[in-house]
């Protein structure tokens, strides 16, 4: 007694005529099932080949369709050949042209040997099966489905919502319970005979009919008729993705798929030179009489499934733009924004690059050029000063720069005069620390010499800007750390701030501060204030800044320490 296969081919036929060859070469007969879209010319080719091998035989041809009863018409029809040519046969095991031994055939009939009335196959309930995608489980069973899912679509779907809107159910012929599993089984011929040579076969194949997917329920619900020891699981190495597709392997997956123990794995790549010429061999120095054991690798197959789906915190694909929401985390790496410091502090830049360490750049978001640290005008990643390139993607521009610098912080400067199509983006994420000192922008006007009609004109445009971007801020949705801090408010006691946003950037107690940085000449400033409100424009974003009343703005002199003997 021996183990017979059925192959149903359908392309790589010269793939699928090594795999048979080996399979027949090793004393196991082979029932192929070529697809009838296959044309004459190929199909005739692909039967001569083989054709030197007696106990190599084809069955009649179905025109085969995914989803559809043609896939089990076509099994149906290899198995009666299969168990009419070859009486030795006592288990038949299912195959398809892409599928590829990874062991040697003397180790799969010794291990049905050991197992002579076991039928191998998936077979669990509708309740019990959480692989299932595109929302039929038990439906599949009880609506109709006379219309293929890919090539008519809108039929099928507008048939099935049909269907649940009239309340539609079809019987389930009675004795049976429907099963779901894998389409790739080993059945004894005891089961596989019974299966086919049932006399209420008529009536179960017209109700499997209108069963979608029915190669993956037809005979996973009657083995339970007749099997009397059932293994629920396949002896086929066989992995889809989160869409329900099946994980190809190709040439680099040589170790992982020894590791499974699996007699039989799928999809392989045609063009995988290295996994045919490893695997179709008998070589007894491969043999590891080990069960199968599929799960040893599940583990990488969780993490390729949360890699694609999720990706890596803060790098976006060139393939594909992930879909909104699926990404693991909008940047890289955790970063600084400051709004207004450079406005209110001399040579706020270099200070703070000396105070915290890290990456301090200019107005990134500048109308005319990408202001990067130290003037540089190409920077990590092969990122651009152009403004016009950065203004084609705001949001990959930050990303490319903070995943390029990961591993050193990165502090840029923001404000109501620069591209605020960011600002969004900056308050939705979480690794953002934006610290804004409203109103510091009116410095720079302050010490301008302009006429002040326009003055008047610019400040109220700058603050209707900022108070948008300060609204976005305080909204409900953001993620961001934020601080928020009137002009007024800060300039009373600047360090206090300073040495909160110092200590998030770096440990507390490595940077303790000691001196601020020197703040610009604000003599004069509440009379400006003043003067815009007298031109009718109401600066009140900046604080309570009376006239006459100036902050200190200059530090005081220290003294030189005395040396006491």
């Amino acid at each position: 007694m021996t183990v017979g296969f059925i192959m149903l081919v359908h392309t790589a036929l010269d793939r699928a005529e090594a795999v048979a060859r080996h399979w027949a070469t090793s004393g196991c007969p082979v029932v192929i099932h070529v697809d009838r879209s296959v044309n004459r010319r190929n199909h005739d080719g692909f039967v001569k080949s083989l054709s030197d091998l007696d106990n190599v035989k084809f069955c009649a041809r179905h025109r085969v369709e995914w989803g559809t009863w043609s896939l089990v018409a076509a099994t149906q029809s290899a198995a009666e050949t299969a168990l009419a040519e070859f009486p030795d046969v006592r288990h038949v095991y299912l195959a398809s042209g892409s599928c590829l031994p990874l062991r040697p055939v003397q180790e799969l009939k010794d291990y049905l040997d050991c197992s002579p009335g076991t039928d191998f196959i998936e077979s669990v309930t509708t309740e019990d099966v959480p692989w299932t995608v595109g929302g039929l489980d038990r439906e599949r069973f009880t609506l109709r489905f006379p219309f293929s899912w890919r090539r008519q679509r809108f039929l099928f779907d507008r048939y099935v919502k049909l269907q649940r809107k009239l309340g539609f159910r079809r019987k389930i012929p009675a004795g049976i319970v429907p099963h779901l599993g894998s389409q790739w089984w080993c059945l004894t011929r005891r089961t596989l005979s019974a299966i086919l040579e049932d006399p209420e076969r008529e009536v179960y194949d017209r109700y499997f009919r209108k069963v979608w997917i029915p190669d993956e329920s037809y005979f996973q619900t009657l083995a339970r008729l007749y099997s009397q020891n059932i293994e629920s699981r396949s002896l086929t190495l066989s992995k889809f993705d989160f869409q329900g597709k099946p994980h190809i392997f190709y040439d680099d997956h040589l170790q992982l798929l020894r590791r499974s123990d699996c007699f039989v794995a799928r999809k392989i790549w045609p063009k995988a030179d290295r996994l045919y010429s490893s695997f179709l061999s008998n070589d007894p120095a491969v043999t590891k009489n080990a069960e199968p054991n599929p799960g040893k690798i599940d583990r990488l197959f969780t993490k390729a499934v949360e890699r694609r789906t999720q990706g890596r915190p803060g790098l976006y694909m060139q393939s594909r733009f992930p879909n909104e929401g699926w990404e693991n985390g909008r940047t890289a790496a955790r970063y600084s924004v400051f709004e207004g410091f450079s406005d209110l502090f001399e040579n706020f830049e270099i200070w703070l690059g000396r105070a915290a360490g890290g990456r301090v750049h200019g107005h990134l978001y500048d109308p005319q050029r990408v202001q990067f640290s130290g003037d540089e005008t190409v920077y990590n990643g092969a990122l651009s000063d152009s403004a016009a390139l950065r203004d084609y993607d705001p949001r990959g521009f930050l990303t490319n720069l903070l995943w390029n610098t990961r591993g050193e912080r990165q502090c840029f400067q923001f404000g109501p005069h620069d591209q605020q199509d960011i600002s969004w983006f900056l308050a939705g994420d979480p690794n953002a620390q934006i610290s804004v000192i409203t109103g510091a922008w009116a410095c720079r006007l302050f010490h301008s010499n302009r006429n002040f009609s326009t003055i008047r004109r610019e400040a109220a445009a700058l603050q209707k800007i900022e108070a948008k971007h300060l609204d976005i801020l305080r909204s409900p949705h953001t993620k961001a750390r934020v601080r928020i801090w009137s002009m007024a408010e800060f300039v009373q006691n600047p360090m206090e701030p300073l040495q909160i946003i110092i200590d998030e950037i770096a440990p507390r107690g490595q940077h303790r501060l000691t001196e601020a940085p020197r703040m610009t000449d604000l003599r004069g400033f509440g009379q400006f204030l003043q003067n815009l409100k007298n031109q009718g424009m109401h600066p009140y974003l900046m604080g309570d800044f009376p006239v006459g009343d100036d902050p200190e703005t200059t530090p005081r002199e220290r003294r030189r320490p005395y040396l006491v003997k």
